[in-house]
């Protein structure tokens, strides 16, 4: 990767799917051998998966490498639209039965309780799904996907929206009760 960044072929490389082991070791090699470093690293983050702020997100803080999040909407699951066994025909877990991750029933119970503390908040589950990845400190990058251009405005709205400290007090007790149940 040093090579290809000093050739001008690339600018920068990141990091994908990695553990904070993985992580640390490409960063300390890369100062060691006196190398152009990784400066992101995708990983899946979203309200049912934030097992990346146990050794990631402090990792991606202290060393500036930012957290380009993919499936902050869990495949859809935080819209709702699989709630109650519905299996809607363009759906990702419709046509991609074998991604299950976010199917198990510790998941489902979490979702039911997101989808509802957004509608009685009067917020479209998936905008507050999305505000919520977009608003940690780690975050460099929200990764959206949109099947519909109704989903693509309204997932771009998200970044308009800031969560009260109320709203996000109230996730942090849907996560204590229920901690990542789809890693």
């Amino acid at each position: 990767m040093d090579g290809l960044v000093k050739a001008g072929k690339i600018r920068h490389y990141g990091l994908s799917n990695e553990t904070p082991w993985g992580a640390m070791r490409y960063l300390t090699d890369s100062q060691i051998r006196q190398q152009v470093r990784p400066v992101s690293i995708q990983n899946p983050y979203n309200l049912l998966n934030r097992s990346f702020e146990i050794g990631l997100a402090e990792i991606a803080h202290r060393e500036h490498l930012g957290l380009l999040a993919y499936s902050p909407l869990a495949f859809g699951v935080l819209s709702g639209k699989y709630l109650n066994g519905a299996k809607p025909a363009d759906g990702r877990l419709t046509l991609f039965s074998r991604f299950q991750r976010y199917n198990n029933p510790q998941a489902q119970k979490a979702t039911e309780a997101y989808v509802s503390l957004a509608r009685e908040s009067g917020l479209d589950p998936s905008q507050m799904a999305l505000a919520f990845v977009t608003s940690r400190s780690f975050v460099t990058s929200n990764i959206i996907g949109a099947t519909t251009l109704e989903q693509l405005d309204s997932n771009l709205a998200s970044s308009e929206l800031t969560l009260s400290d109320e709203l996000l007090q109230a996730i942090e007790a849907i996560h204590t009760e229920q901690p990542n149940p789809a890693p």
